[in-house]
């Protein structure tokens, strides 16, 4: 248990010093995630994210999206979703918003490594932007794909560790950028159906290196039949 705290500890660590004034503040992310089983090969899932630029304050981005899951297999999972956000991109004080549709289309795949459980997510969005005037409404495409674990402590405590790349493709409206997303957290098993993980993410995109404190809750209920 000391080595898996010592793992966590060394990723939480890493680029911890900063430079620019948005970089300098530790941000928070607050996720709520549930997921419904409503058969053996179906399920719906939503999410709503709140980011701030400093915790719990200034105001970033509003995250909400409901997702159809098909599950082919308990290893292999497929998902269609919309999504509708809100963004302020002003720092210091609030700025123009800009609103998004989104939709995606995902493929999930878990398998073990050794003991260690490993799950993959390989996600395509289709982003509609809608910014405010005089800027033209633009769509981007993206490619995500994230790896990660989940090493369980013990009946109550688990470590998530996850790291997702995201490619936004190049067109003539728009550049293209990468993005890179670290996270490590300590998980609290509830209940048998709800965890809550506290944890640090680590967020570089278009050269800044961003620091947030990540508050989650996660919630499944299955309305499948049991049988006696």
């Amino acid at each position: 248990m000391k080595r898996y705290f010592a793992l966590l500890l060394l990723f939480l660590s890493l680029n911890i010093f900063a430079q620019s004034p948005v970089e300098d503040k530790m941000g928070s992310w607050f996720t709520y995630g549930a997921t419904y089983r409503i058969s053996d090969k179906v399920s719906v899932s939503n999410v709503v994210q709140s980011w701030h630029y400093e915790i719990a304050d200034n105001f970033n981005f509003l995250f909400t999206n409901l997702a159809f899951n098909y599950h082919i297999s308990p290893k292999l999972t497929t998902s269609v979703a919309y999504g509708w956000m809100d963004i302020d991109s002003g720092f210091e004080k609030s700025g123009p918003h800009t609103y998004e549709n989104r939709t995606y289309e995902q493929l999930g795949y878990k398998h073990k490594l050794a003991n260690l459980p490993i799950d993959h997510r390989l996600r395509l969005e289709q982003r509609f932007l809608n910014k405010p005037a005089p800027t033209e409404n633009v769509m981007h495409n993206r490619i995500r794909y994230r790896v990660g674990t989940k090493i369980t402590l013990n009946k109550t405590l688990f470590i998530r560790l996850n790291n997702e790349f995201i490619w936004t493709i190049q067109t003539q409206k728009n550049d293209g950028f990468t993005e890179n997303r670290a996270y490590g957290a300590l998980g609290i098993n509830i209940f048998k159906a709800a965890n809550l993980q506290v944890g640090y993410l680590n967020r570089k995109i278009s050269g800044l290196d961003l620091h947030r404190l990540q508050l989650g809750f996660f919630y499944k209920v299955d309305f499948r039949k049991k049988t006696e």
